[in-house]
């Protein structure tokens, strides 16, 4: 049986890169949301960063590809990397509601249906949500 999500997204202090698509509406108010309830000020452990960047394509290495992204990446401090729903993982109990969040990840059902919901928002996140300009335009 596989497990809920990598060892490296259950340390609760851990440190890395969110990558996240810059041009995206959504993501771009997930980031602010972080922003907001403290995820990403200094001195976490996080770093969010544009996938536009320089910095993203170094750390993605060979996954990094020109254009928009089709999920964002999280990158650990050990260089691991992770992609759509479980790059979000290790953030969630910081937020309202999260640790409840986590506990029914943990079952096999609604870690499908998440995983789904997220794959499908992803793939239309520019119809939904719309764009804006990114500064790295």
């Amino acid at each position: 049986m596989r497990e809920p999500w990598p060892d490296c997204q259950r340390d609760p202090g851990i440190n890395g890169l969110l990558i996240y698509d810059a041009n995206c509406r959504l993501c771009v108010a997930v980031k602010a949301e972080f922003d907001r309830a403290g995820i990403n000020k200094a001195g976490a452990g996080l770093r969010m960063i544009p996938y536009e960047s320089r910095e993203a394509a170094a750390a993605l290495g060979e996954r990094y590809r020109p254009g928009p992204p089709s999920m964002a990446y999280f990158v650990s401090s050990t260089g691991t990397v992770v992609q759509g729903l479980d790059a979000f993982l290790p953030f969630v109990s910081a937020l309202p509601g999260g640790r409840v969040i986590l506990w029914m990840l943990r079952r096999a059902p609604a870690r499908a249906v998440a995983e789904s919901g997220y794959r499908l928002i992803a793939r239309y996140r520019y119809r939904l949500f719309g764009s804006v300009d990114s500064p790295l335009r």
